[in-house]
């Protein structure tokens, strides 16, 4: 039997799957960590809190599935994105990792798209606007605040590449994470030197580029032991967790979409070409697909804003879930469906960390508005969801708007687990969305790969026709559509009309 393990580093915990050659599940494990945040806006982790998750789930799901060393064929990695790990000449970790919800760099941002010559040229090289979540200005922070960690950086490397580095001792990383570096040539697949040179980065900081199926390394002989497995183990390039996800949904052909409702919300679109939005609202990386790009547009809090109202608002909600031994998830979408659609003209902006599509404004932050004393906890919760999906669908009318054929909505994350908020996402997106029967996520998508990558099929399209069907659909009810319509017209007035207040209260607060 051929076993390929997918391992996710995710922003909450790290999940590794054990996954037959022919898609089967064979086990799966989860370890939490923490994350820390000195000052406001800020975000960053131990990257040894990632490796001894990996050690733990890696030895899991082989004692899970009952699985032998030499069954193990192959490994994907893949992990957040844009985060930011910094290591001396020993290898060593200098300080703890800046993540991709970090929004401390926007002078970065700024000193960025000045040394560029502007706006417009920066996208032209590297296809896509400074943000404060990308990893560039993260280095250039390091080096206008900590000089110290700066000059004894050797390795500039993202979540998942400091994990491949532990297994294997090779410097690599690969095209779709890489794309979200913004040091990447996204046309050519390769870094970008023009850049590189303009920021006055050595190319030697960064480590070589593959593309996602291509083998990276091996398991050393040390590190095999410590997880059970054999040594020599081929280690494929992996993706970001946005291509890697794509892939564990089949996002593979023009027209098949996925609208991604985690912790951050991601809308994606495979592209046979390089397309570009001027604006820079979306992003443009490579794919996971060898020689093919993606269109993305990401929500920071989307599941996660319904996640911050359980933890300040549900605590009766919780307990109640916790007697009746169900998720309290499935109470609050049960509460939120008592609410008339709409929740009776209350919004909620998303914005609780910023927001990235389509404003790219670190500080924007969230709102209820429209509160009246009809308004109840059911209307409070429903606007959450409602205000999440609303956030989505900015990100698929860019899309739209570039000429990208929307056939197929497949949705998966916390926004999919529920009947009621698969109704609210076609309406909301006017569009039929599904399921498949893969709900693994990013760990699911490496695996694949590393099938792929290994020989078990000519590539990842055929891995994934082989493995990937439609369980569910559910269409938009004409009702629920015209309304959301109307909704949503007034929703994309919201931001405007408070943008400038959000960057006066982070004035107000010494955030800026």
């Amino acid at each position: 039997m051929s076993v390929y393990l997918g391992i996710d580093i995710g922003t909450s915990g790290t999940k590794t799957l054990a996954v037959r050659e022919d898609g089967q599940i064979l086990a799966s494990a989860t370890a939490t960590y923490g994350l820390d945040s000195p000052h406001p806006g800020w975000s960053e982790q131990s990257p040894e809190d990632w490796w001894k998750a990996t050690v733990k789930t890696v030895r899991s799901v082989l004692k899970e599935g009952k699985l032998k060393p030499e069954e193990v064929k192959g490994i994907g990695l893949s992990g957040q994105m844009h985060g930011s790990v910094f290591l001396d000449k020993s290898g060593e970790v200098l300080r703890p990792a800046l993540l991709w919800n970090d929004q401390r760099t926007q002078e970065e941002c700024d000193e960025i798209e000045k040394l560029a010559g502007g706006r417009r040229k920066l996208i032209g090289m590297v296809a896509n606007p400074a943000l404060t979540g990308f990893t560039a200005p993260k280095i250039l922070w390091l080096r206008n605040r900590e000089k110290r960690n700066f000059d004894r950086t050797v390795k500039v490397l993202l979540p998942k590449d400091y994990i491949r580095y532990r297994l294997t001792g090779e410097f690599a990383t690969e095209v779709s994470d890489a794309s979200g570096t913004l040091l990447l040539d996204v046309k050519q697949r390769c870094w970008s030197q023009a850049l590189l040179s303009r920021l006055d980065l050595d190319r030697a900081l960064l480590p070589e580029v593959y593309e996602s199926e291509d083998v990276s390394g091996r398991l050393t002989k040390s590190v095999a032991g410590q997880l059970g497995l054999s040594e020599g183990v081929p280690v494929v390039g992996g993706g970001g967790d946005q291509a890697a996800s794509a892939v564990g949904n089949g996002i593979v052909k023009r027209g098949v979409i996925s609208a991604t409702m985690g912790t951050s919300g991601v809308v994606f679109a495979h592209s046979d070409e390089v397309q570009i939005d001027p604006g820079g609202r979306v992003h443009t990386f490579c794919h996971a697909v060898r020689g093919k790009w993606h269109v993305m547009g990401v929500v920071l809090s989307a599941g996660g804003s319904l996640q911050w109202y359980r933890d300040e608002f549900a605590q009766q909600e919780a307990a109640r879930a916790k007697r009746l031994k169900v998720d309290p998830y499935e109470l609050l979408t049960e509460q939120a469906a008592t609410a008339p659609l709409g929740s009776e003209g209350l919004f909620f902006l998303p914005y609780l960390t910023g927001e990235r599509t389509p404003h790219a404004d670190p500080y924007a932050r969230g709102a209820w508005i429209g509160l009246s004393r009809r308004h109840g906890k059911s209307h409070l919760v429903r606007s959450v969801i409602e205000g999440a999906t609303y956030a989505m669908r900015d990100s698929l009318e860019i899309i739209r708007e570039m000429g990208i054929p929307v056939r197929e909505i497949r949705v998966s994350g916390g926004g999919a687990r529920s009947e009621f908020w698969r109704q609210v996402q076609a309406d909301v997106y006017g569009n039929k969305v599904v399921t498949i029967n893969a709900e693994e996520g990013p760990a699911y998508g490496v695996a694949l790969l590393a099938a792929a990558g290994t020989g078990a099929y000519k590539d990842v399209v055929e891995a994934c026709s082989a493995t990937i069907r439609i369980v569910s659909e559910t269409k938009p009810a004409a009702k629920g559509r015209k309304q959301y319509d109307a909704g949503y017209a007034i929703y994309t007035q919201l931001y405007g009309s408070l943008k400038d207040q959000f960057a006066t209260i982070a004035r107000h607060i010494g955030q800026t």
